[in-house]
């Protein structure tokens, strides 16, 4: 199981927030920010030696539907911009530099982004446009393509 070829960039809700109720939302979004990637929740508790092994240990860990938001995230363009909100509810824009990885740092686990891409974020918060004011106004924790 390869991952698809990439596809033409889009616009990205990227949350990151767990579906662990014990992870700080704040802690998670600004450690993310502060290391330069974009991530989502799934964290597994030996490192995955390749995409498709993290797929497979992610549904047998979890559920079938995480492990298939983890392939769709990996599968995103290079390029494709992603918003977050930080603890503060200001947003952050960013555009996906790299490929999935897994990160096996504790801090990572701590904040369950230990799925992550490298992601270059701006200098600070900015203004959303309507379709991203739209998308985080649904709520959520999932990382999905905005249309719009």
């Amino acid at each position: 199981m390869s991952p698809r070829p990439e596809v033409e960039a889009h616009v990205y809700r990227a949350p990151m927030w767990s579906r662990l109720d014990e992870v700080d939302r704040a802690v998670a979004v600004a450690w993310a920010l502060d290391q330069g990637v974009c991530g989502v929740g799934g964290r597994l508790d030996a490192a995955p030696r390749d995409l498709q092994h993290a797929v497979i240990e992610v549904e047998r860990t979890w559920e079938a539907r995480t492990a298939a938001r983890l392939r769709r995230f990996a599968e995103v363009a290079r390029g494709s911009e992603v918003w977050t909100r930080d603890g503060e509810g200001l947003f952050h824009r960013g555009e996906l530099e790299g490929p999935w990885r897994y990160d096996p740092r504790s801090a990572a686990y701590d904040v369950d982004l230990t799925h992550v891409r490298a992601c270059r974020w701006g200098s600070g918060p900015v203004g959303p446009p309507p379709a991203v004011l739209a998308s985080f106004g649904r709520g959520g924790r999932n990382f999905q393509r905005i249309r719009g």
